[in-house]
C-alpha cells in the first residue's frame, strides 16, 4: 500500500516508465490502483523509430507487472512523506 498511496500523490504529474520489454514511455499520470497498474495520458515513445506503430497512441493501460522501472522527476516527490511512510 505504501507504493499505491504514494503514486496517488503524483496523479496529473509527468512520469517516464520503462517495461520489461525494454519500450520507454513518458506521460501524465492519471490513475494508479492498488496492483500499480497506471493509466498515462499524451504519451511520448522513447525510441520511435523502434515502435513506429505507437506514434499514434495518446493513452495507454500498463499492467503493473510488465513495469520495471518507473523514473520520477525530483521536483516533484515530497521525500518526508516517502520517508515517514517506509518508516513505519
Amino acid at each position: 500500500m505504501l507504493f499505491f498511496s504514494f503514486f496517488k500523490t503524483l496523479l496529473n504529474h509527468s512520469l517516464t516508465i520503462e517495461l520489461k520489454n525494454d519500450l520507454i514511455l513518458t506521460g501524465t499520470l492519471k490513475s494508479v490502483d492498488q496492483y500499480l497498474n497506471i493509466k498515462l495520458d499524451d504519451i511520448s515513445v522513447a525510441d520511435e523509430l523502434k515502435y513506429p506503430h505507437l506514434s499514434s497512441v495518446k493513452n495507454v493501460f500498463i499492467r503493473g507487472s510488465v513495469v520495471r522501472y518507473v523514473y520520477l522527476p525530483t521536483g516533484e516527490v515530497d521525500r518526508g512523506l516517502l520517508e515517514d511512510a517506509s518508516r513505519r
